[in-house]
């Protein structure tokens, strides 16, 4: 079984920079993309980011020019740059990913970024 582990997040002021970083533990089947997503307090959870294993990329509009997603170092592993950071940005930060038998893992326990104004 997939266990995702997500880290990086932390407090910071209003125009200021985070770089998260997710592993994925147990992967079997090559990863076909993975993903990052955020939820906001009584918000849905949103894809925000993605990358595919040809390194195609996708970014919420809210995020383009921002947020920068790249692979690890370690397999298996991706990170989110986040640069210009807004207090809208603030939520718990997640990733996820995808093979070719599974569309989505089971969800860790994320990563908490804060941005104050």
């Amino acid at each position: 079984q997939v266990h995702l582990v997500e880290s990086g997040g932390g407090l910071v002021q209003s125009g200021g920079s985070l770089r998260l970083s997710c592993a994925a533990f147990g992967v079997i089947f090559p990863m076909n993309a993975m993903a990052w997503y955020r939820q906001a307090p009584g918000k849905q959870r949103e894809l925000i980011a993605k990358l595919t294993s040809s390194g195609s990329t996708w970014y919420l509009d809210s995020v383009k020019g921002r947020f920068t997603i790249a692979r690890g170092n370690a397999k298996n592993t991706v990170d989110l740059q986040m640069n210009s950071l807004r207090p809208e940005d603030t939520a718990v930060y997640y990733c996820n990913g995808e093979n070719s038998r599974i569309s989505e893992f089971a969800w860790g326990q994320g990563t908490q970024v804060t941005v104050s104004s």
